[in-house]
C-alpha cells in the first residue's frame, strides 16, 4: 500500500510541472517572441516598398520625376532598382547613364565615375559613350569645393593636376573617339582651358622648387612646359625661369640661350625687367560652372 501511495505520488509530478508550464512558462515565452519579434524593427524606419510590381518604364517614369525636382537620392533609389529588376534592356542601360548624372549633380564624384567606368566595362559600344566620356570629363574637370576656392581666391592651376589630367584625357577621348559628337565642340574648348591650367600647376612647382634653391628640379619642371606645352602661355615663364636657375647655377652659356630663346620667342616680354609676376588670383573660367 505505501508502495502504490508512493507511486501515485509521483505519478502527480509530471502533471503538477505540466501545470506550472501553462501558468508560467508559456506567458514567458510568449513575451519573449513578442519583445524578439519587436528588437527585430526597433530602429527601422525603412517603409514598405511601394514598387513592387512597377515595370521598368514606371520605375524610370518615376526617377525622371525625382531628378526635375532635384531629389538625387530618390532618383538614384529608382534607377538602382530598374538595375536590379529589368538587368536587361534599354531602361537598365539608360538608367546607369543617368545613375552617374544624379550621382554627380548629388555632390557623390567618386560614385559618379564609379558609375561611368561600370558602364563603359558593361556597353563599350552604346551610343550614349560619348555623353558618358563628356560626363566624366565635366566631373574632372569642377572639383566639389570649386566654389569655396572660387571665394577664397584659389587659382585652378594650384589644385592637384591628377584630376585635370583625368579631364584632360576623358575629353580628349571623346574628341578623338566621336569628332562629330554634339559634345565635341565644347570638350575642345575645355581641352584648350584645361592646357593653359595643368601648365601653370607645372610653373607653380618649378617656382616653389626655385624659391628653396633646388634649381636643378626648377629647370626640369620649366622643360616640361617647353616640351608638352608649347601652345600656352606658360612657356615664356617656364624659359624665364631656366634662364635665372642657370644663372643661380652659374652656367652662364646656358643662361645666355634661354634668354635669346625668350626674347625671340617673346619679344615683348617684361619678366626681364619686371620678373615672375606675384601669385594672384585673376580669373577663374566659366567654364566651370557648367552643369552639363
Amino acid at each position: 500500500m505505501q508502495y502504490r501511495i508512493a507511486a501515485a505520488a509521483t505519478a502527480t509530478l509530471p502533471d503538477a510541472h505540466a501545470s506550472w508550464l501553462v501558468r508560467v512558462g508559456l506567458p514567458l515565452l510568449l513575451a519573449l517572441a513578442v519583445f524578439l519579434a519587436g528588437c527585430s524593427s526597433f530602429g527601422s524606419d525603412e517603409e514598405p516598398d511601394h514598387t513592387v510590381g512597377w515595370s521598368a518604364e514606371q520605375l524610370y517614369r518615376d526617377a525622371k520625376a525625382q531628378m526635375a525636382a532635384g531629389n538625387w537620392q530618390e532618383a538614384i533609389t529608382q534607377l538602382e532598382r530598374i538595375q536590379a529588376r529589368y538587368p536587361f534592356g534599354v531602361y537598365a542601360q539608360q538608367a546607369m547613364i543617368d545613375e552617374a548624372y544624379a550621382y554627380w549633380r548629388d555632390g557623390s564624384n567618386e560614385q559618379a565615375l564609379a558609375t561611368i567606368d561600370r558602364f563603359q566595362q558593361q556597353y563599350p559600344n552604346n551610343p550614349a559613350t560619348d555623353y558618358m566620356l563628356y560626363l566624366k570629363g565635366l566631373i574632372n574637370f569642377t572639383p566639389p569645393n570649386a566654389f569655396l576656392n572660387r571665394l577664397v581666391g584659389q587659382d585652378p592651376a594650384e589644385r592637384d593636376p591628377k584630376a585635370l589630367r583625368a579631364s584632360f584625357d576623358a575629353f580628349r577621348e571623346l574628341v578623338e573617339r566621336y569628332p562629330d559628337s554634339k559634345y565635341a565642340r565644347d570638350a575642345r574648348e575645355r581641352m584648350n582651358w584645361l592646357l593653359n591650367t595643368i601648365a601653370m600647376n607645372e610653373i607653380y612647382t618649378a617656382r616653389y622648387y626655385f624659391d628653396r634653391e633646388a634649381y636643378v628640379a626648377a629647370i626640369n619642371r620649366a622643360e616640361t612646359v617647353v616640351a608638352d606645352f608649347q601652345t600656352t602661355p606658360a612657356v615664356e615663364q617656364a624659359l624665364y625661369i631656366m634662364m635665372v636657375s642657370y644663372d643661380k647655377l652659374g652656367l652662364t652659356q646656358l643662361r645666355d640661350d634661354m634668354r635669346r630663346i625668350l626674347t625671340t620667342n617673346f619679344p615683348n616680354t617684361r619678366l626681364l625687367e619686371e620678373g615672375l609676376p606675384k601669385r594672384e588670383f585673376k580669373w577663374w573660367n566659366p567654364l566651370t560652372w557648367s552643369n552639363g
